[in-house]
């Protein structure tokens, strides 16, 4: 994808219901909570281990965001793409699981 490409990609939307909005953002908030916990248990000088526990902790929720958005994403934006004869969104799918799968 050139830099013309990833700029173009910048500038979509997506119209989301409000069920699908809320669940998301109320992921997010959760995912800030914890980041910011982990924050104030290195301020407080918190043994290493437990700082890692609760970084994989974050990891895993920022993957199950991950995960339901790409899961949105494929049934709405793919399948309506697809079905309004767009097959150059495989494409773009394909290059985000490349980029997943690093």
């Amino acid at each position: 994808m050139d830099e013309k490409e990833l700029c173009q990609c910048c500038h979509k939307t997506k119209e989301r219901s409000e069920e699908e909005y809320t669940a998301l953002i109320h992921r997010l908030n959760r995912i800030e909570g914890q980041i910011r916990g982990i924050r104030k248990m290195v301020e407080n000088s918190a043994y290493c281990t437990d700082i890692i526990i609760q970084v994989a902790a974050a990891n895993a929720a920022l993957s199950a965001f991950n995960r339901e958005l790409l899961s949105n994403h494929i049934h709405t934006c793919v399948a309506d793409n697809i079905r309004s004869g767009n097959d150059e969104v495989i494409d773009e799918l394909m290059q985000t699981l490349q980029k997943l799968m690093k």
